[in-house]
């Protein structure tokens, strides 16, 4: 029998409004499942288990009172531990904050709890969000579903291991170099990278930078237009959240309407022609794209000119570094570990003109994109990532097939080719790879074309459902409750 935990959230949000699930049970079986599995791989890092069940019982009452219901009445939810949580510690993954519990939630938090969603706890991320390897020296590190000895990604890693073990039905992420789209691809889930200013951030210090987005992640394609639904806004903190004057055109936005994928003309790459995407996932992507091939209009191999990518991304989150972290490694450098010290330190090198370029060269490569789009393509799919788990002890890749990479997020290449310029994307999970991983495909839609990528995915999961090589995998839940804690494998709690 299916566990209430296990339920979709579209699903248990109907349940409890037709008075047939209450919010407490749903909490409790949440609850339990963290109690199961957590030790496993350390996905859930800091629960508010007692203030979540007295919001259940309330929201309980509103059900039973026959009170206006929100689009998330009662559905627990994990929080990324880069947001703010109003007196639920929150510590960016860093010993500086292993101590700071906020006195207020940030926007997105607060519009998500205005939803009726009930927030159970936060879930781990490296520090600071940097790298997409989930560890830090606060919490240690988070470990893959499907092979705990692995790396779940990150840096929303928790956020996508507390979904494919079903601790909550939903959770949020962030996505600078693919924080969203990694784990979702690694984890076996759902995570898209919105258009800049569809979901307002109140703490992105450079208001005006395209690379750091907040976006949804969940189990199924349902789950995160529920959620997204919620999530986006005009609220005037976010300068990239612009809009007509008194007009809230984002919030409560259609997101999710049907698509015939038989009118879609496709281009599909493997590497955006610069990521150094591994043979392995080359070949499990040229399989998913040709079982796929036949449900769409045409699809070509080809792709849009990304040429400097890699030294503009490089540029621009060193910039954002530099505004949020230079201060800490100057002053607590015993504090701050190496993904954070070598941003600022590379930052620090770069020149104004260095910056001028990088932005000359983004808005070129935007260009290019759109001249793409322009010719027809609809979407562009690609494998959401450049390879298959490695195990968590190794802090990133340094070789890819025997090359080496040219610094720390080089393999996130296929997810950056993407924010460089702008555009929406989503982490769509199509079966396992040869090693038995999850892959996660990545479709990419024309520029402000959010609620089309939605559109698509939710066509081809529908497609694809009850396919044992193409649908979602789930990790074996029995195995996870058995194993030992992740706590006692070697450099469990470091940087590095």
């Amino acid at each position: 029998m299916t566990e209430a935990c296990d339920l979709s959230a579209v699903t248990a949000r109907r349940l409890i409004g037709e008075k047939k699930l209450s919010p407490v049970e749903l909490l409790d079986s949440c609850v339990a499942r963290i109690g199961a599995v957590n030790h496993a791989v350390n996905a859930m890092v800091a629960l508010d288990e007692a203030r979540a069940r007295k919001a259940a019982k309330a929201a309980e009452q509103a059900v039973m009172k026959g009170e206006t219901l929100g689009a998330l009445h009662g559905l627990p939810l994990g929080i990324k531990d880069l947001d703010d949580t109003e007196g639920l510690r929150t510590t960016f993954g860093s010993p500086i904050f292993k101590d700071n519990v906020p006195a207020r939630d940030s926007q997105m938090v607060s519009d998500l709890k205005a939803a009726g969603g009930i927030v159970l706890g936060k879930t781990n991320t490296p520090e600071f969000g940097a790298g997409a390897n989930t560890r830090n020296a606060v919490y240690g590190a988070t470990g893959n579903p499907f092979d705990p000895t692995k790396s779940a990604a990150g840096s929303s890693g928790g956020s996508g291991v507390v979904l494919a073990t079903g601790m909550v039905p939903l959770a949020s992420g962030s996505d600078t170099g693919g924080s969203l789209r990694n784990p979702a691809a690694f984890n076996g889930i759902v995570g898209f990278r919105p258009s800049p200013g569809l979901v307002p951030a109140d703490r992105r210090l450079l208001g005006w930078s395209n690379l750091p987005v907040l976006g949804p992640m969940a189990r199924d394609v349902n789950d995160l237009a529920l959620m997204l639904s919620v999530m986006a806004a005009d609220h005037g903190l976010d300068p990239l959240a612009y809009t007509l004057p008194d007009q809230d055109v984002r919030h409560g936005m259609p997101l999710h309407e049907a698509i015939d994928l038989s009118s879609l003309r496709v281009a599909s790459t493997p590497d955006f022609g610069f990521a150094p995407t591994e043979k392995h996932i080359r070949g499990v992507f040229a399989d998913r794209m040709k079982a796929l091939s036949p449900l769409f209009g045409s699809v070509e191999e080809t792709h849009p000119d990304s040429t400097g990518c890699d030294e503009v991304f490089a540029v621009l989150r060193a910039l954002n570094f530099l505004a949020a972290h230079e201060e800490k490694v100057r002053l607590r450098p015993q504090d701050v570990g190496p993904n954070v010290r070598a941003n600022v330190e590379e930052g620090l090198l770069y020149t104004a003109n260095d910056v001028a370029r990088a932005s000359v060269q983004q808005t070129k490569i935007y260009r290019n994109w759109q001249a793409f789009f322009a010719k027809g393509y609809d979407v562009i799919i690609s494998p959401a990532i450049t390879l298959s788990p490695r195990p968590w002890s190794e802090l990133y890749p340094a070789e890819i097939d025997g090359t080496p990479t040219k610094n720390y997020f080089h393999w996130l290449a296929n997810a950056y080719a993407v924010t460089v310029p702008g555009h929406p994307a989503i982490s769509l999970p199509l079966g396992v790879d040869r090693a038995g991983m999850p892959f996660g495909l990545q479709i990419v839609g024309p520029r402000g074309g959010d609620a089309l990528v939605i559109a698509v995915a939710a066509a081809i999961e529908a497609a694809v459902a009850g396919d044992a090589v193409l649908a979602r995998p789930v990790p074996d839940l029995a195995k996870l409750q058995a194993a030992r804690p992740i706590s006692e494998m070697p450099g469990f709690l470091s940087f590095d």
